[in-house]
C-alpha cells in the first residue's frame, strides 16, 4: 500500500489537520471508555513535539446533520483529550465564519463533523473547508475508513498535503501481515448473531484460511446445514444453503469449519437462567444454544496452539452472561497463550479481551470495526484509496 505517512513527514511551523475516530461512549456527559482518544495521541503527540499546532477532527455518535443536539457535543472529548495533553483543548464553533489562527503546539478541535450538512455525502466544498485550515491533512481514523465522507476521503485530494497518521499506519500494516501475508496454518474466528450480516466475510475468508471457526448464532446456521435441531437457538434457516456452500469450499481446499460438538444451553436468553451442557444432538425443541461446550472449547484451544496466524472478530458465545462465558474465555486465553501473530477487531471481540484480561498477550488489537471487516474481504476502503491517489 503506498501512500505519505506522517512519521516521514517534517511539520514544524505548520498547521496540521488531524481526522481521528474519538467516537466515544458518553453517559451523562461523562466518557465511559476512552481508548478511542489514547489511541490517536501518538500523531497529535507527534506534531506538537515538532511545533505544528493541531486541528483534531472527530464524529461522535450518530447526530442529524444541521440539527446539532446537547449529547453530540464533542466538548467532553476535547476536555479528555487535552487531560491526556496535559494541555487546554478548546472546541472552535465559528471555525468557517472565523479561520482559527493558532501558535504553535496549540490543540483546537471541531465540533462534531457530522453535524455539518456535506459531510455524510463526501461534499467536495466542506471538505475544502476542512483542508483549508490547514497545510497537512493527516487521516488518523481507521474506525471510519470504509467510509467516503467529506472529512476522510473528499478532504484528501484537495488539501495541500495528505497523509495517514500513525494509528492508521499501523493498522494497515497490521491487517496487510495478517491477511496478505499470512503465515501457515491461518486461523479465522467469526461469531456473531447472524450469517447475513458477515456472509461476505465468511466467502472471502474461506478462500484465505486453513481453518474457519464460526460462533453464535452463525454457528448455529450451520448446524443447521449439517441437519442438527438447534431448538429455539438463533439461527438463520434461509441461509443454510450458504452456510453449505461455505463448509464445501473449505473442504475442497482440505480446510476446515470446526463446528462444535457439544454447546451449553438454556431455556431463556437470561443471565440466571440455568445453564447445562448437552451434546448437540441431544439439543431439545425449547433449547437455546448460548455457548460452546468444554469438549468444543479444548479443541478450538488444540487449533490456536498449532496456527501462526490467527484472526479473531466476534466471541463464540454470550460471554457477557457468566454461564454462558466459558467458551469465549477458553478460546481468548489459548489464543494469549499461542505463539502465532494474532490480530483482533470488532466491539463484542475487544471488549470479550478486557473481560478476559488478555489485552497486552493480543499481537495487534484493531480499533476498527467495519473497516476491519471490510479489509478482511478484501475490499477498497475509501478514504485509504483517497490518500494512495496522493501519493
Amino acid at each position: 500500500m503506498l501512500f505519505k505517512k506522517l512519521a516521514d513527514e517534517d511539520v514544524s511551523g505548520k498547521t496540521v489537520v488531524i481526522r481521528v475516530d474519538m467516537n466515544v461512549p458518553i453517559k451523562d456527559g461523562v466518557i465511559v471508555d476512552d481508548t478511542r482518544i489514547c489511541a490517536s495521541l501518538a500523531s497529535i503527540r507527534y506534531c506538537l513535539q515538532q511545533g505544528a499546532a493541531v486541528v483534531v477532527l472527530t464524529h461522535l455518535g450518530r447526530p442529524k446533520a444541521g440539527t446539532p443536539k446537547a449529547e453530540d457535543s464533542v466538548v467532553p472529548v476535547a476536555q479528555r483529550l487535552g487531560e491526556l495533553l496535559g494541555q487546554s483543548v478548546r472546541v472552535v464553533e465559528d471555525w468557517r465564519e472565523h479561520k482559527p489562527q493558532l501558535q504553535a503546539a496549540e490543540v483546537v478541535m471541531l465540533p462534531n463533523v457530522r453535524l455539518n450538512v456535506g459531510e455524510k455525502e463526501n461534499d467536495h466544498a466542506l471538505a475544502a473547508a476542512y483542508a483549508a485550515l490547514g497545510d497537512v491533512y493527516v487521516n488518523d481514523a481507521f474506525g471510519t475508513a470504509h467510509r467516503a465522507e467529506a472529512s476522510t476521503a473528499a478532504v484528501a485530494a484537495v488539501a495541500p498535503l495528505a497523509c495517514a497518521g500513525m494509528l492508521l499506519t499501523a493498522e494497515l500494516e497490521a491487517l496487510s501481515h495478517a491477511v496478505q501475508s499470512p503465515q501457515a496454518p491461518v486461523v479465522a474466528i467469526v461469531g456473531g448473531s447472524k450469517v447475513s450480516t458477515k456472509l461476505t466475510i465468511l466467502e472471502s475468508l474461506a478462500d484465505k484460511v486453513d481453518y474457519l471457526i464460526v460462533g453464535g448464532g452463525i454457528a448455529n446456521t450451520f448446524l443447521l446445514a449439517q441437519g442438527v435441531s438447534v431448538g429455539q437457538s438463533l439461527a438463520e434457516a434461509d441461509l443454510v444453503e450458504n452456510a453449505r456452500q461455505i463448509m464445501a469450499k473449505m473442504a475442497a481446499k482440505g480446510g476446515d469449519i470446526p463446528l462444535p460438538t457439544d454447546v451449553v444451553v438454556a431455556k431463556r436468553f437470561a443471565a440466571d437462567e440455568p445453564a447445562e451442557i448437552k451434546n448437540v444432538a441431544d439439543v431439545a425443541a425449547d433449547d437455546m444454544i448460548l455457548d460452546i461446550g468444554p469438549q468444543s472449547a479444548q479443541r478450538l484451544a488444540q487449533m490456536m496452539k498449532a496456527a501462526k496466524t490467527i484472526v479473531w472478530n466476534g466471541p463464540v458465545g454470550v460471554f457477557e452472561f457468566a454461564s454462558f462465558a466459558q467458551g469465549t474465555e477458553v478460546l481468548a486465553e489459548a489464543i494469549a497463550q499461542s505463539e502465532a501473530y494474532s490480530i483482533a477487531g470488532g466491539g463484542d471481540t475487544l471488549a470479550a479481551i478486557a473481560q478476559f484480561g488478555v489485552t497486552d498477550d493480543i499481537s495487534y488489537i484493531s480499533t476498527g470495526g467495519g473497516a476491519f471487516l471490510e479489509f478482511l474481504e478484501g475490499k477498497t476502503l475509501p478514504a485509504v484509496a483517497a490518500l494512495t491517489a496522493r501519493a
